[in-house]
């Protein structure tokens, strides 16, 4: 929420690539004059305060891909190009109150389903909100958080941070989320699946710090480093 009062707590991290869940129409977004602004924005969204923004810096340039299926809300096929190299990014926030039976790790379950071609291509990102996490796998449920690890698996993509810090779904020792902005209810819901060759170009993964970011949000930057 209220990005553009934040945007340049974020910038000091020179992004190549922001994706930003809960973010408000680009109509809305009046920075201050000495905050840095992005060379390519895109946004989806149905409430112009609460949508998915996409922002690049430098010399990267983002196209919203034709095979987008609105239905899946708010999941956003786009092309990268422009800069170091040049790759698929599937920008997620996992929200859709109107799809009660498929709502949050659900949508995600589709996407991953409806855009199999575009995930098999060779440089592959999805980033973003999955607001989903193994604990809450509901066993008799096939669009649970477990199997669209596995799907994407079987693709040969992984989250960046389970493989960066070698940790296990649902054991992850660095929250992305804290429930009411309460320390005392840590949750990991974010993150970076990468496909297999950019996997292996992994330099850094980084987890923002509850005292850090309390004061901005709920939810803590995942920062991903790529030697590309």
């Amino acid at each position: 929420m209220a990005f553009r009062k934040k945007a340049d707590f974020i910038l000091k991290y020179q992004p190549d690539i922001l994706v930003i869940p809960e973010c408000e129409h680009p109509d809305k977004l009046k920075f201050n004059d000495e905050v840095i602004k992005p060379t390519s924005t895109l946004w989806y969204g149905t409430n112009q305060n609460k949508g998915l923004g996409v922002f690049s810096y430098g010399e990267y340039k983002l196209k919203l891909l034709k095979e987008h299926n609105p239905e899946l809300k708010i999941i956003l096929p786009i092309a990268v190009t422009g800069g170091s190299i040049d790759f698929t990014l599937l920008a997620i926030w996992a929200y859709n109150p109107l799809d009660r039976d498929y709502n949050y790790i659900g949508q995600v379950w589709k996407a991953v389903q409806f855009y199999e071609k575009l995930l098999k291509k060779e440089n592959v990102l999805i980033i973003g909100d999955f607001n989903s996490n193994v604990i809450w796998d509901r066993l008799k449920r096939k669009s649970n958080h477990s199997t669209v690890v596995e799907m994407l698996s079987n693709m040969n993509i992984y989250s960046s941070y389970h493989a960066y810090f070698n940790q296990i779904q649902g054991k992850e020792t660095d929250p992305t989320f804290f429930m009411y902005r309460h320390e005392n209810k840590p949750y990991h819901i974010d993150y970076c699946f990468a496909s297999a060759n950019l996997i292996s170009k992994l330099a850094k993964v980084e987890v923002g710090k509850y005292e850090q970011w309390k004061m901005y949000s709920d939810h803590k930057p995942l920062i991903i480093t790529f030697n590309t």
